[in-house]
């Protein structure tokens, strides 16, 4: 029985807990021009990054435009001084916007993905106890797509709506045949493995009201949502022909789980060249589901005619953890942006941003066993743009090209555990994050 009590020990060990998530732009931003002004911009979009920051904007398109973009944001964290290398998250960006009539009615549709260059999904299981950083090392490997419809009623007036998709899974392992608990050598064990990626549906609403040529106003909900994460064994087969042998097992959590929020945006245009945007989210953090899984085994194991023979011990099922509540506190993210548009040329423009965000941790005190490591953020970020208008005779519209460079600042902060004889002990940790990355958009009128 040894190899079943380990394959059922490794699923077993799903049962501690899953890290909770949310999808990369949360944490590094959809696009170059946005990335570069502190993803400050609901109140102030028109391209594809409205499909995430406010789809109301894209009702403002005045034309065609495709884009297509990459970042990696690499991540220095550290606990005690060494480095934990959490992976970087990297990959394309890219979307459309394609803007028309309705009725009379200016109306857009948009879509955009973020693409993950070396998976587009991944799930990490850790014992509760292990130090982890929650809301960096597991929550941004994602897969995202956004499809929005937006309109445009009255001139000072736009409206959208639609949905983003993330990724879940699901996984079963079915292991049966025959045990030879004297020569393991003889043992014929045969497996089958099922595994499913689902796509979760959340949805987004947005609104953007123009008081006047200098000022305009936003507001976007973003839906909560919640990535499941469904494992179950089988295990099943005769055990040197003295017994059968029955081992189930079966696991439910949240894999990813990402709050409801709700942003008040505003932009306000100083001059023709230079405008500033605030951008306040409020993320229902206090919703949170902890990522704990719920654990039923069942283990059948009768002894065979005349009992067990000397020196073995039949296995028996293992108690469940005790999984210690995660609490969570709602958080108020301020975002501040700025573009100026240092040149202005009859056939091409440039433009300079930069970008402040503050994002105070939501995690509670990790006083006890668990460790799930977070330290506030302080996020700035510049950025670049060059437009080229009507660059060649095919191409009456224009070619844009924008880029960016994030540095986050995890402050250093130490925990100080309650229980002397903790296992890991009072530990210090923080760290920073670089967020490079540019974007391409044409635009066609």
């Amino acid at each position: 029985m040894n190899r079943n009590v380990v394959l059922g020990a490794f699923f077993a060990s799903y049962a501690c807990t899953l890290h909770a998530s949310a999808n990369p732009l949360d944490a590094f931003g959809l696009g170059s021009r946005a990335a570069g002004m502190g993803s400050a911009v609901a109140a102030d979009t028109s391209g594809f990054d409205a499909n995430y920051y406010n789809p109301a904007g894209l009702a403002r398109a005045r034309g065609l435009e495709i884009s297509i973009g990459y970042f990696r944001a690499s991540q220095y964290l550290k606990t005690n001084g060494h480095d934990n290398d959490v992976d970087p998250v990297k990959g394309l960006v890219g979307g459309l916007v394609a803007p028309g009539t309705l009725l009379g009615v200016p109306f857009a549709f948009g879509l955009a993905i973020h693409l993950p260059d070396d998976r587009i999904s991944r799930v990490r299981a850790l014992r509760q106890e292990v130090p982890r950083w929650e809301m960096y090392d597991n929550r941004n490997q994602r897969l995202f797509l956004a499809a929005n419809l937006a309109v445009s009623p009255v001139k000072w007036l736009q409206l959208g709506g639609g949905f983003s998709f993330m990724s879940s899974t699901e996984g079963k392992l079915d292991i049966g045949g025959f045990l030879n608990i004297f020569r393991a050598e003889d043992s014929q064990l045969r497996h089958q493995v099922d595994a499913d990626l689902t796509a979760v549906r959340y949805p987004q609403l947005g609104a953007r009201v123009e008081l006047s040529e200098a000022v305009a106003l936003a507001v976007v909900y973003r839906g909560e949502f919640k990535l499941k994460l469904d494992l179950s064994a089988y295990l099943h087969g005769d055990i040197s022909h003295l017994t059968t042998a029955i081992y189930a097992l079966d696991t439910h959590s949240v894999n990813n789980f990402l709050p409801q929020q709700l942003v008040v945006a505003g932009s306000w245009k100083l001059s023709d060249d230079l405008h500033t945007n605030l951008d306040v989210t409020w993320v229902n953090w206090g919703a949170y589901v902890p990522p704990v899984a719920s654990l039923n085994v069942g283990l059948d194991i009768p002894p065979p005619a005349g009992g067990w023979p000397n020196g073995i011990t039949p296995p028996t099922a293992p108690a469940p953890a005790k999984i210690e509540a995660l609490k969570m506190n709602d958080r108020v993210v301020p975002h501040v942006g700025v573009e100026w548009r240092a040149l202005a040329r009859p056939t091409w423009e440039g433009f300079a941003r930069a970008g402040y965000e503050y994002a105070k941790s939501p995690i509670g005190a990790q006083t006890g066993v668990t460790n799930y490591i977070d330290r506030d953020r302080h996020s700035m970020s510049l950025g670049l743009g060059l437009r080229a208008l009507a660059p060649i005779a095919e191409l009456p519209g224009d070619v844009r090209l924008d880029a960016h460079a994030q540095l986050s600042e995890l402050v250093t902060a130490t925990t100080r555990k309650a229980d002397p004889a903790d296992l890991v002990g009072d530990f210090t940790a923080g760290g920073h994050i670089w967020n490079v990355g540019a974007t391409l958009t044409v635009g066609f009128p």
